[in-house]
C-alpha cells in the first residue's frame, strides 16, 4: 500500500535522476498536499494519464509511478520500453501523468492519520466530526467525503439525482457528488489543467474490472472505437458500456463532452477494492501495453 509521503519520495529520487523530465503542481487539496503532474517528452502531441481520484483505488497510483520509473530508465537507457524507441516517444509527445488525484483519501485508506483521531468535514461551511476511520478501506471519496469523480460538468445534475436516490445525499465514504459541480479543490485543479492545454486523448486509470469504458453516452469522438480496440488487444481487457448510475459527472464523460477528443476510463484489476498488492505485477503486465500507445496514437 501506498501514500502521499511514497509519491513525494518517489519525486525526490525523479529530481536526482531523471533532469529530462518535470514535476509540476496544477493545484492543492483539502488538507493542502499537492497534486503533482510529470511531464516527459517535448513533442506537439499532447496526452494525459490519471490515477488515484478514489482513494481505495491507490493501487492505480502505484500504476503510473512504475510506468514513470520505467521509461525514464528506458530513456536514460536508451532500451525499448514495449518494443519501442523511447527516444521517439520523447521526440513526438509530451505525456502529462498526474498519479494521486486524491492523496488526502489515499493517506486516510493507507492508515496514515493517528488512530483515534478525526478529520473534518465541511459542509455548507457548517463543520463537523466524521468518523471517517472506522472504515479507511472502504473509503473512494475526498477528505471532504465528496467523490472526485461525480464532480464535473457533464449531466450533474443526473449525477446528482441518481446518487441521492441511491442514499448518497451527504458526505460519505463514496458516491456523494457534492453540493456543485467542482466544489472541491481537487476537482477544480484537473479541470482548469484540462482547459489551459490541448490533450488530444486521456486515459483515467480506476479499478476493478478489467474492462475499458471509451464513450459518453452516444458521444463517440473520432477513432475512439478504433483505439479502445486496439487497448482491448494489448491488455486482454473487454470493452464495456458504462454503467448506468455511473454515466455521468465524471471526469472522462466531461473531457469527452468538452472536447470532442478519445479519454478513455481502464478499469484494472479484479475483485474488491482496494485490490491487494500481490495483483500489480499483473496489473502492470496488462496495461504496459495501453501506457505507451496512449502516447503514440496520431504521433
Amino acid at each position: 500500500m501506498i501514500n502521499y509521503l511514497y509519491l513525494r519520495d518517489f519525486i525526490d529520487t525523479s529530481k536526482q535522476n531523471y533532469d529530462f523530465i518535470k514535476i509540476f503542481s496544477i493545484g492543492k487539496t483539502v488538507l493542502g498536499n499537492e497534486l503533482y503532474c510529470f511531464k516527459f517528452g517535448n513533442g506537439k502531441k499532447e496526452i494525459l494519464y490519471t490515477a488515484g481520484i478514489h482513494a481505495n483505488e491507490w493501487i492505480t497510483s502505484l500504476l503510473l509511478i512504475k510506468f514513470i520509473q520505467n521509461l525514464c530508465n528506458s530513456y536514460s537507457s536508451k532500451e525499448k520500453i514495449y518494443g519501442y524507441d523511447p527516444d521517439y516517444l520523447y521526440n513526438n509527445c509530451s505525456l502529462y501523468i498526474i498519479p494521486m488525484l486524491n492523496p488526502d483519501g489515499i493517506n486516510l485508506v493507507a492508515n496514515f492519520y493517528k488512530k483515534n483521531s478525526e478529520v473534518y468535514i465541511s459542509t455548507n461551511n457548517i463543520s463537523k466530526a466524521f468518523p471517517l476511520l472506522k472504515f479507511p478501506s472502504s473509503w473512494k471519496s475526498n477528505i471532504n467525503g465528496v467523490d472526485l469523480n461525480s464532480q464535473f460538468p457533464a449531466n450533474w445534475d443526473l449525477c446528482k439525482k441518481i446518487k441521492s436516490n441511491l442514499g448518497f445525499n451527504k458526505p460519505a465514504p463514496r458516491d456523494f457528488a457534492g453540493s456543485y459541480p467542482l466544489s472541491e479543490p481537487e476537482a477544480k485543479s484537473l479541470y482548469e489543467f484540462s482547459l489551459i492545454k490541448n490533450f488530444s486523448l486521456c486515459i483515467c486509470f480506476h479499478s476493478q474490472g478489467e474492462v475499458i469504458y471509451w464513450k459518453y453516452i452516444d458521444n463517440l469522438p473520432e477513432n475512439s472505437l478504433e483505439i479502445a480496440k486496439e487497448f482491448a488487444h494489448v491488455s486482454g481487457y473487454e470493452l464495456a458500456d458504462t454503467p448506468y448510475n455511473s454515466s455521468f459527472g465524471g471526469f472522462r464523460d466531461w473531457f469527452i463532452q468538452n472536447f470532442n477528443k478519445p479519454a478513455f476510463t481502464i478499469e484494472v484489476g479484479k475483485g474488491v477494492n482496494p485490490l491487494p498488492l500481490d495483483q500489480f505485477n499483473k496489473i502492470y503486465h496488462d496495461n504496459l501495453g495501453i501506457l505507451v500507445l496512449g502516447c503514440l496514437i496520431g504521433t
